[in-house]
């Protein structure tokens, strides 16, 4: 058990939250309760995470996706308040790591999804960089690739392919990274993996000659918030949870 503060500054400092320019308030977002010994984890807080947690009687939620982003209605109204009142309701604390999550050189959302899919050692592509990458010793082809990132995520990536050659620096960044593609051809990668692909990322693919593959927002995200749970009920004695609400995008 650990004070609900007290969680939350220690996260704060692992996860070096004031070194980010985020799109919202990363740490404690909705403060309800005072002790925490039951964390449930999941990557957003949606209210089928929220109705989880009251099940299982959780004192506080951590999650990648939590509320109060930027450009969005100041207002808690609507499904925002819906959301904000349960938790108040039944108690339970909502903590959210956005870029310090995905960024983490241990617990972050991009180097858990490198091992993930065996893509180690690896990296910061450079300084301030979020896309992580590696060289194989043994390049892959494009197909076997595609494979092992759907058996892996159990979700068939979208696979953008200029051409047929085997692949041998492979970069990636969790999420909605796609903007980032033109960086990681610059970079000279031969593939780049992200959770998800707009109209455009087709052609910068095939003019930069660089493989695309689109592996799902929720699936590539999955996996550092577990990270940084397991860790957290091994410091402080915790019971935790995860809990994996279906999402196909």
């Amino acid at each position: 058990m650990i004070d609900l503060l007290s969680l939350e500054s220690y996260c704060n400092q692992l996860l070096k939250v004031d070194e980010f320019n985020d799109y919202c308030p990363n740490g404690l977002q909705v403060e309800a309760g005072q002790q925490v010994e039951k964390l449930m984890l999941g990557v957003t807080a949606c209210q089928a995470l929220i109705e989880a947690a009251e099940d299982w009687g959780a004192d506080a939620l951590l999650v990648h996706h939590g509320y109060f982003w930027s450009g969005e209605g100041l207002p808690l109204r609507g499904l925002k308040a819906k959301r904000v009142g349960a938790l108040f309701r039944q108690r339970t604390a909502l903590l959210a790591y956005h870029l310090p999550l995905d960024a983490h050189a241990e617990y972050g959302n991009n180097r858990q999804l490198g091992e993930r899919l065996d893509l180690t050692p690896a990296d910061p592509l450079s300084d301030g960089s979020l896309i992580w990458h590696t060289t194989l010793s043994d390049p892959v082809s494009a197909k076997a690739l595609a494979r092992r990132i759907g058996d892996r995520l159990d979700r068939r990536p979208t696979h953008i392919a200029p051409d047929d050659k085997p692949l041998s620096r492979i970069g990636w960044c969790t999420g909605a990274a796609q903007g980032s593609i033109e960086e990681a051809a610059e970079q000279g990668l031969d593939a780049y993996i992200s959770g998800e692909i707009s109209e455009q990322t087709v052609h910068l693919a095939r003019e930069l000659g660089i493989h695309y593959y689109a592996a799902g927002h929720h699936a590539t995200e999955r996996y550092g918030v577990q990270a940084l749970g397991r860790h957290l009920a091994e410091r402080f004695s915790l019971e935790y949870r995860f809990v994996d609400v279906e999402n196909p995008v």
